[in-house]
């Protein structure tokens, strides 16, 4: 039996929404909201081993629980409009961790990919992914290449894997790829970087969620998220249910985003006159 012995109830699920949606990929329908969504999410899924600490259990399952958590998430975002869902799942720090773990980690994104590709690629997901695969095993770049380029042309919702990522790291492989391209120094900017970056052609992140109560981005996005509104909750990632997210949206959607500029209340117009 494999890691996702719930296989057939995730997949099943997905199906159901995709029938729903009125097409195979059913990215033609979406629950309208009144308020503002954002248009990229990404989630710094922590807490899985103290969830399973809670339980006396073993901490991979503390990883699989957090696996198997993905699908409702996943499903919410698609139904509030979000167009794209970064996940962390897997930093350039983690290879610091037991062996054991790591292992266990690989093999997890592995079953993943084999047990729910072709339902999310039904449901009109268009998977990318984030960070450095040079480092992992054959088997597993397969399947990652294999999945990108399955699900490329699907468009209801994106959602990028940062596995063995780290945002530091991406920045300096741009930096050493403008390097071998002989590119002049002044004409390094932003954009020429940005478009080097592996998030590239993607808007940065509106929204970052951190489950497990902490408040750092521990090296995740962090050229992205510039301007990234961040939300933090105690709750575990194993327990982040689609409630949770949305009251993420919620918060969200009450936040006055000035990119630096300044708000259009009256208190903030007479402070400035």
């Amino acid at each position: 039996m494999g890691l996702f012995h719930n296989a057939a109830r995730w997949a099943g699920g997905w199906n159901e929404e995709a029938a729903g949606s009125g097409g195979e990929q059913g990215d033609t329908m979406k629950t309208p909201v009144t308020e503002a969504v954002p248009r990229h999410v990404g989630i710094i899924m922590d807490g899985n081993g103290r969830w399973a600490a809670a339980r006396c259990q073993p901490l991979m399952s503390g990883h699989l629980a957090g696996a198997e958590n993905i699908r409702g998430v996943l499903a919410r975002a698609a139904e509030r409009g979000v167009e794209y869902l970064t996940l962390y799942a897997f930093s350039t720090e983690n290879w610091a961790r037991p062996p054991g773990e790591v292992q266990g980690l690989m093999l997890l994104l592995q079953e993943f990919i084999d047990c729910e590709l072709m339902a999310l690629h039904r449901a009109g997901v268009c998977i990318r992914h984030l960070g450095d695969a040079d480092a992992l095993s054959g088997p597993l770049r397969h399947r990652i290449d294999a999945a990108v380029r399955l699900t490329r042309a699907n468009s209801r919702l994106t959602l990028a894997v940062a596995f063995n990522y780290g945002g530091r790291a991406d920045i300096v492989a741009a930096v050493r790829a403008v390097v071998a391209e002989g590119v002049p120094a002044a004409k390094v900017d932003e954009a020429l970087l940005a478009q080097r970056l592996s998030p590239h052609g993607m808007p940065d992140p509106d929204l970052i969620i951190r489950t497990g109560g902490e408040w750092r981005l521990s090296n995740f996005m962090v050229w992205q998220a510039a301007y990234s509104e961040l939300w933090s909750t105690p709750v575990l990632w194993p327990d982040f249910g689609p409630e949770d997210f949305d009251m993420a949206l919620a918060e969200y959607a009450r936040r006055d985003r000035r990119f630096g500029g300044r708000g259009e209340s009256p208190a903030v117009l007479d402070s400035a006159s």
